[in-house]
């Protein structure tokens, strides 16, 4: 059974249609990347996935539970078992990296201080950011903020996390830090994996499948292999941007 399923999603943002019935299954445990060109819905569709955008038409189960006949109170209940990473990390400049990451936490209640401030050790190590509990988030470069925004995701301990875009703007080095950190989160907690990305080189090289996106549809879902061997036009654009990215990194090693 797959944990997520998404059946006959419609959505539109006055005449624009954004999501034109989409289908999609999610499995337990699994590792996989959602790609397409800029504004073809990606993003929104993690969105309803969640219940943070009401779609139009279609139907999401979760855990075999049909959520979006339940309406907020059922989307309620999936958002306490998933976290989400968005684009801008949407961290609270006014609060230190520790309240940051402890926010989900607190406000969930059921824990002590001391057990909060254990929580969010953990997860700070866990993205490899230890002992930054003092610091401000404008003190942070761009790499360090996402993973602060990862570990008070994962505070909770969710099942799943889904990831739009988490290595936008980030340099080489610091995108292959954040995906080793979901390679991590992926092995030592257990978190199943979706991730919204334009990096293709990642999505060739980290994922076991990879989701085509195009004009609000989904229109292919294979692994990297199959993807690569395709002749689809829509597809070859993606998979030649991950052999230049790799030939750029291979150039970069050998100057």
């Amino acid at each position: 059974m797959a944990l997520f399923s998404v059946r006959g999603i419609q959505k539109s943002f006055g005449g624009n249609h954004v999501l034109r019935g989409v289908d999609f299954d999610f499995e337990r445990g699994s590792f996989v990347t959602l790609i397409g060109p800029s504004g073809c819905g990606k993003s929104v569709l993690l969105k309803c996935m969640v219940g943070l955008v009401e779609p139009d038409a279609g139907s999401v189960a979760f855990d075999g539970a049909d959520v979006s006949a339940q309406g907020e109170r059922g989307f309620q209940a999936v958002r306490r078992r998933v976290g989400m990473l968005f684009q801008n990390s949407a961290l609270f400049d006014s609060m230190t990296v520790g309240d940051n990451v402890a926010y989900g936490l607190r406000e969930q209640g059921g824990r002590t201080e001391e057990e909060i401030r254990e929580r969010v050790a953990e997860s700070l190590l866990l993205v490899q950011l230890p002992n930054t509990e003092h610091l401000r988030p404008g003190e942070l470069s761009g790499g360090m903020r996402k993973r602060v925004s990862l570990a008070r995701a994962i505070a909770m301990r969710p099942e799943v996390v889904l990831y739009d875009e988490p290595t936008e703007g980030l340099d080489p080095v610091n995108v292959t830090r954040v995906y080793r950190v979901l390679e991590a989160l992926r092995s030592q907690l257990s978190i199943s994996t979706l991730v919204v990305t334009h990096n293709m080189e990642a999505a060739f090289r980290h994922s076991e499948r990879i989701v085509v996106m195009h004009e609000g549809r989904l229109v292919h879902d294979a692994s990297p292999a199959e993807m690569r061997a395709m002749r689809d036009p829509v597809v070859a654009p993606f998979v030649r941007a991950s052999y230049s990215a790799v030939e750029r990194a291979e150039g970069l090693s050998g100057a």
